[in-house]
């Protein structure tokens, strides 16, 4: 796919992350697609796990220095090696006039680590790929300008919502073109595109061909045996878009006749908060925390469970979810799903059909959705049923990846045109 020799540089927050599977997945599938990559990421790992997807991805990584007083002598070579560019004082301008806008430590960063990417790039790379729309794209938005390569962006969720809109004016005017996996974020990029032609979505998808199969039948359990509850799954980070004092609140509110036990996946900095909670409640017994987890612990937790249920709502800085993949996961595993209508959920899942879906921040009818599914194994198999068939007809990992490979495998002076 990638002419001969010609890299791709692929700028993320951080790699590998537990949390970010989608991104794994696509890069996985672009190198499968012949697209030669290097991953250049702004921060280093955290999580102590991998998934197995991580493992399959080929590309070396390159980690800029986080915090520019980490590693001054990196930073001075970078400046040293890019202001002799000749993309030096255009880069230098974008730059500035970002600084009078946004006056802060951490835009200075971002121009620090654009100064080493740019100086330490290949002369293979003939062009750049961020992901997220935030820190990420400005990173790469100064880089390209300093080594003169376009440069491409794929946006997700907190960076469409919470970034200024001036900025994402300047990052749509500048980028080749730009994909999201959200309807709903699509529609609110193109109100500030200044070619919204260069915009495009994409979902996520699933990667089918590497997920396990659905167990083949699930148990019965109906909520009324109390040495065999339905189990109550929700995988997601502790913050607060995921909504997960909701969902204790409507775990707690439900009828006592019904058994059940909640299990969670995910880290996350509420995690001591949420399980205080859940004791203030006095549900802390039937709650099982598991923490973040490789994606073989994941699947084998939808494997046992009976219901998954995500409490998605807007956060109070204006953070909320796109799409969550998980959810397609679920489905894909033959889980019925209720959630909320927030962010784009409403694009894969129709309330009634293929799930159940509330008003985000509504724990009372979360807990009647709830408890309409725990006690209703049939309805719980039909609605699962139907949200399996929406995952493997209606979101093509294949083409929204083909697309992408084909875009970034294509010479520099036609990747504006790629998305018209």
């Amino acid at each position: 796919m990638s002419a001969a020799g010609a890299r791709v540089a692929v700028v993320l927050k951080g790699w590998p992350r537990l949390s970010e599977t989608f991104i794994a997945q696509e890069i996985a599938g672009l190198e499968a697609r012949g697209v030669a990559l290097e991953i250049w990421s702004l921060r280093r790992p955290t999580d102590k796990t991998l998934h197995p997807v991580h493992e399959r991805v080929v590309a070396r990584t390159v980690y800029l220095p986080e915090y520019l007083k980490d590693d001054p002598r990196r930073v001075f070579a970078g400046w040293r090696a890019s202001r002799r560019l000749p993309g030096y004082a255009a880069a230098r301008k974008k730059f500035l006039a970002d600084l009078r806008r946004d006056p802060t430590a951490n835009r200075i960063r971002r121009w620090g680590q654009a100064l080493v990417l740019a100086a330490e790039l290949p002369q293979s790379v003939d062009r750049l790929y961020a992901h997220f729309l935030h820190t990420p794209a400005s990173v790469t938005r100064y880089a390209a300008a300093l080594r003169g390569l376009p440069w491409s962006v794929s946006a997700h969720a907190k960076d469409i919502w919470t970034s200024e809109p001036w900025e994402v004016r300047d990052k749509l005017a500048d980028c080749a073109w730009l994909v999201t996996c959200t309807n709903v974020g699509l529609q609110r990029l193109k109100e500030l595109a200044p070619q919204p032609k260069k915009l495009r979505l994409v979902y996520h998808g699933l990667d089918l061909a590497h997920l396990p199969s659905p167990p083949p039948m699930r148990p019965r359990r109906d909520g009324s045996d109390p040495h065999d509850p339905v189990v109550v799954l929700s995988v997601g980070r502790k913050v607060e878009k995921k909504g997960y004092d909701d969902l204790l609140d409507a775990l707690a509110a439900l009828p006592r006749a019904l058994n059940w036990r909640f299990e969670h996946i995910g880290a996350g900095g509420l995690s001591d908060q949420l399980k205080a909670r859940a004791a203030s409640l006095g549900i802390a017994d039937r709650c099982v925390w598991l923490g973040g987890q490789p994606q073989q612990a994941v699947f084998a937790a939808l494997a046992r469970a009976d219901l998954f249920v995500l409490a998605s709502k807007r956060a109070a800085d204006g953070d909320q979810d796109g799409l969550p993949n998980v959810l397609m996961e679920a489905a894909h595993q033959g889980l019925p799903v209720v959630s909320t209508q927030a962010a784009a959920i409403g694009e894969f899942i129709e309330d009634g059909e293929s799930g159940l879906l509330v008003p985000p921040g509504a724990p009372g009818d979360l807990g009647a959705g709830l408890a309409r599914m725990i006690a209703d194994p049939d309805l719980r198999q039909s609605l699962a049923r139907r949200a399996g068939e929406v995952v493997r007809t209606r979101f093509s990992y294949d083409a929204g990846v083909d697309w992408i490979a084909a875009s970034l495998g294509q010479h520099p002076s036609a990747s504006a045109r790629a998305a018209e």
